[in-house]
């Protein structure tokens, strides 16, 4: 785009703190319709419908290959995943806001599924450059995808990993795709909105490796507890160990949203954190196991909790088998997601400044994502 030849350049992501401070308000006016197919670009949208989040570098061809997609009532371009509140277009090209150029995709589950999306974004650009797409080099050309729950999320982890293996047969480089909660999306300029309509013959710089996604088909997670720690209370039944503690697993996201209600769901299926020291367990030392609070999964023995501090229960160690580790690389920051390894419902994150004598590891947990049975 032209203003990359005016602004600076940065390859990588700017700390919160060093990110321009934005405003409170947008700067500019934003349609409410879409250029193209007439329907709103803002919500409300009906009820029926759902929202993906792509960054596939520049955002003006990215847009129309949504559009021309069957089963997507609506799109919108935009600014996601980075730090500065209602930021211009020439904030978000400084590289000085952490940023990516999005398109929003509002879609008829019914029509086309997110899967299919996921395919399209893959396949249309190059997902192997880092902090580029092509010539347009910079953060805000990053590839992306910001999932607005975890059924999102767990089909964009597939389907990254499978793609990753066959892009590499192919002699391309590892897969560089952030892949992060959506946080809020800030709508661009009016002039940027279906920009390829408006121009026909304008810019675009997406260009996809020729290399086939294949999405890989998806299981319901096998009922395990957490490993060879047995709660009391567990049953034997032959060559079985089964815990009553277990609960069972819902069978769509809709369903873990009717179960949790609004606060469990967002920490638990959406990443989300609550607020330092306003959890149930910051502060209580009884004896016993804490559960997943989701699928109430054995995950931490009361032996190894201790105060860090912080304001969130603190664990040295999990029980073998029960979390699962994950890169988390949302918000411009490097760092390891603790997830229930039954359900992979979100419970905290991993650090390393914990009791050098306990092994240094504190496991952060947010307390509405666990559950304690005391013994």
């Amino acid at each position: 785009m032209i203003l990359d030849r005016l602004f600076g350049k940065k390859p990588d992501m700017p700390a919160p703190e060093n990110a321009l401070p934005g405003r409170s308000r947008p700067a500019f006016d934003v349609p409410t319709n879409h250029a193209v197919l007439g329907t709103r670009i803002q919500p409300p949208f009906p009820e029926d419908l759902e929202t993906a989040t792509f960054g596939l570098g520049c955002f003006w061809g990215a847009e129309r290959i949504f559009w021309e997609t069957e089963g997507v009532y609506s799109t919108a371009v935009g600014y996601s995943g980075g730090f500065t509140p209602n930021p211009t277009y020439e904030e978000v090209c400084s590289g000085k806001t952490g940023h990516a150029e999005a398109v929003l995709v509002v879609f008829d589950p019914h029509k086309v599924t997110y899967e299919a999306l996921v395919k399209e974004f893959f396949e249309a650009h190059d997902p192997t450059q880092g902090m580029r797409q092509g010539n347009d080099v910079g953060s805000q050309y990053r590839s992306a995808i910001y999932y607005a729950n975890d059924e999102q999320r767990q089909i964009a982890e597939a389907a990254r990993d499978a793609y990753d293996a066959s892009l590499r047969k192919a002699g391309y480089d590892p897969i560089t795709t952030e892949i992060a909660p959506e946080g809020q999306f800030f709508y661009a300029e009016d002039y940027h909105q279906q920009y390829l309509h408006k121009v026909p013959n304008g810019y675009c710089g997406i260009d996809g490796t020729g290399v086939t996604c294949a999405i890989p088909s998806r299981t319901e997670p096998a009922a395990v507890s957490g490993g060879e720690h047995e709660p009391e209370g567990t049953v034997a039944t032959g060559s079985t160990t089964v815990d009553p503690g277990l609960k069972p697993l819902p069978e769509s996201e809709q369903d873990w949203k009717d179960l949790l209600g609004p606060e469990q769901y967002k920490v638990l299926r959406q990443a989300g954190t609550e607020r330092p020291f306003t959890g149930e367990y910051n502060a209580v030392w009884e004896e016993g196991t804490y559960r997943c609070a989701a699928c109430g999964n054995p995950l931490f023995d009361s032996s190894g909790k201790f105060d860090h501090g912080c304001g969130w229960p603190s664990f040295s160690e999990a029980l073998p088998g029960a979390t699962e580790e994950i890169e988390d690389r949302s918000y411009g920051m490097v760092r390891t997601e603790v997830r229930c390894a039954r359900c992979h419902s979100h419970l905290g994150h991993l650090f390393d400044d914990g009791p050098r004598d306990r092994g240094g590891q504190r496991y952060c947990m947010n307390s509405i994502s666990i559950d304690l049975e005391q013994k």
